[in-house]
């Protein structure tokens, strides 16, 4: 799927940073605060996780309208609205992944 090592690199590091930096500050605090880090690790996981693959499927649709949008333009600059609006709909995605994190790591834990 990816051919170009850098291209590798740079999304495996971006994928460990934004799962091991949340996931170690939560288990810091809740260490700090009782005894039961698990529940505040896997909060941070999901939460990276939410906001991780959703960055991703936003990044992936984003390049495929913007190109296809660059070759409607070309021939038809009437649409320019239209491929914009598609490309705010495809940015929505992340918007909506940042929620879906904020509200799982404000979740309440409930103590076993």
């Amino acid at each position: 799927m990816i051919k170009n090592r850098l291209a590798k690199w740079v999304f495996g590091s971006t994928f460990v940073v934004t799962t091991l930096i949340p996931t170690v500050a939560f288990a810091a605090e809740a260490e700090a605060a009782s005894g039961e880090w698990q529940s505040y690790v896997a909060k941070a996981f999901a939460a990276a996780f939410a906001i991780g693959v959703s960055a991703l499927a936003a990044g992936y649709a984003m390049a495929r309208i913007g190109s296809a949008g660059a070759g409607t333009l070309a021939e038809r600059p009437e649409v320019a609205t239209f491929v914009i609006v598609l490309q705010a709909l495809a940015e929505l995605i992340v918007l909506l992944g940042f929620v879906a994190a904020i509200l799982i790591v404000n979740m309440p834990v409930t103590p076993a």
